[in-house]
């Protein structure tokens, strides 16, 4: 089997995932109680709910990546700013240190996931650009929901991180 990105690219886009959820809890630190919690009607609600949601994906799918046990998805206590402030910059360091231990080779091992008891079985790298997808979607919702407040949200664009990486080079 092919594998359609390098393992270079995937270190890049995780070190951009964590870059930019960095930045949106930054952001999101600024908000009072109430805009914090807003209800937007979204699936995940808020602010707070919807950061909670990515950070507890990063967590199971790092799990599953490492064939270690998987925790809980989403508890009471992940819907904290604190969680997000203290605990999520912890696992984003744990992606870029599993990152730094691609190869080719691992970035092609298949990973098992389970989801509503179905087991799903695919490629490790499918996973890792599965992660930084699934952050960004949720991430431009949260950048929605603060302008929809009045806020301007920080820039969050891949090309951003990259202007941001090469004026530090």
């Amino acid at each position: 089997m092919s594998q359609p990105v390098s393992v270079e690219a995937l270190r890049h886009h995780l070190a951009y995932t964590a870059w930019a959820s960095r930045r949106l809890v930054e952001a999101a630190a600024l908000l009072s109680a109430d805009e914090l919690t807003r209800d937007f009607q979204t699936a995940d609600h808020s602010v707070l709910g919807t950061l909670a949601h990515v950070f507890a994906g990063d967590r199971i799918w790092l799990a599953f990546a490492l064939s270690a046990p998987v925790p809980a998805f989403l508890t009471e206590a992940d819907r904290s700013l604190s969680v997000l402030q203290n605990d999520w910059p912890a696992l984003l360091e744990r992606w870029q240190e599993f990152a730094r231990g691609l190869t080719a080779e691992s970035a092609l091992a298949m990973v098992e996931s389970t989801r509503q008891g179905k087991i799903y079985r695919q490629p490790l790298w499918q996973v890792v650009l599965h992660v930084v997808n699934h952050g960004t979607h949720h991430r431009g919702q949260v950048s929605g929901f603060l302008r929809t407040m009045g806020h301007t949200p920080p820039p969050l664009d891949l090309m951003a991180y990259y202007r941001e990486q090469a004026a530090h080079a």
